[in-house]
């Protein structure tokens, strides 16, 4: 009888479902994303304070972590659209409002305003207010645009200038005035690179090229040839040494010559773009 004993059934427990799980390594991705919009909370907070130079680390580890989530989350095959949209909050923080609080209170002289009127302090705020607002739109710009046919010459171009870049350029015064201040070099020009109408001149300027349609370099894009390898890996060394040697200014002065290139690039484009639509009306 011991061979036919009846044995209970045993109680299946419910299974979950699949869909309510999700892979620890999707969280790795937006936890960097996060990591970077408090980089750039930090920077406001630090510019608030006065400490210019503690607030543009923490805007340089915001980029780092901009340019690596993005990355790890292909590496991982952990992309999400609330991932992507958690980026474009965090790339509004990073690159609009904490840019636009550092030159606010680094142009009006800290948080206490000193020798500077009030009148003076709303204009500042202003300019620095559009530059943020530009920033904005050139994000939501940019997410409407994924989900609409570009023409092929596009490809190689940004529709005005990027957020990341954007922050560079207009943070460009700023470095070198601090660079030159630390080597107590060339007063006259680190007073120059501060005062307050050039200070407004470039949020407006900057913030206009965001907001703008002009082409401007993608180096996703750029490509070399094997023959010019060697320059190049050459001039990236000697870039690599200078930013050892000499960070800051080294930064302030890649970042006059990344403005440079926008009218550069808009001349490329006109050619390629006429290339472009010579060889689709020959095919007609």
């Amino acid at each position: 009888m011991g061979k036919f004993r009846l044995r209970g059934r045993r109680r299946r427990r419910p299974r979950v479902d699949r869909a309510d799980r999700i892979p620890l390594r999707a969280i790795v991705p937006n936890l960097v994303t996060s990591m970077a919009a408090c980089a750039g909370i930090t920077s406001i907070s630090l510019s608030s304070e006065g400490r210019f130079v503690h607030a543009l680390v923490a805007l340089l580890v915001a980029c780092v972590c901009d340019g690596m989530d993005g990355r790890i989350a292909r590496l991982l095959k952990a992309s999400s659209k609330l991932g992507a949209e958690l980026d474009s909050l965090a790339d509004f923080v990073n690159f609009g409002v904490a840019p636009a609080m550092f030159m606010f209170y680094w142009l009006t002289g800290g948080p206490a305003h000193e020798g500077m009127s009030q009148q003076m302090v709303r204009l500042v705020l202003g300019c620095s207010l559009f530059y943020a607002l530009c920033d904005c739109f050139r994000l939501a710009r940019f997410n409407t645009m994924l989900e609409q046919p570009t023409q092929p010459y596009w490809k190689h171009f940004f529709t005005g200038v990027p957020a990341p870049g954007g922050c560079w350029m207009v943070l460009t015064p700023a470095i070198l005035s601090i660079a030159l201040e630390a080597k107590g070099k060339y007063p006259a020009l680190a007073d120059a690179l501060q005062n307050p109408f050039f200070g407004m001149f470039a949020l407006l300027f900057v913030g206009a090229l965001m907001a703008s349609r002009l082409p401007t370099i993608s180096l996703k894009s750029v490509h070399i040839s094997r023959r010019y390898q060697l320059p190049v890996m050459a001039a990236l060394l000697f870039v690599v040494a200078l930013l050892i040697s000499n960070f800051w200014m080294t930064v302030g002065v890649m970042g006059f010559l990344y403005l440079l290139t926008v009218p550069v690039t808009g001349l490329v484009f006109l050619r390629v773009r006429a290339r472009a639509l010579d060889a689709a009306a020959a095919k007609v």
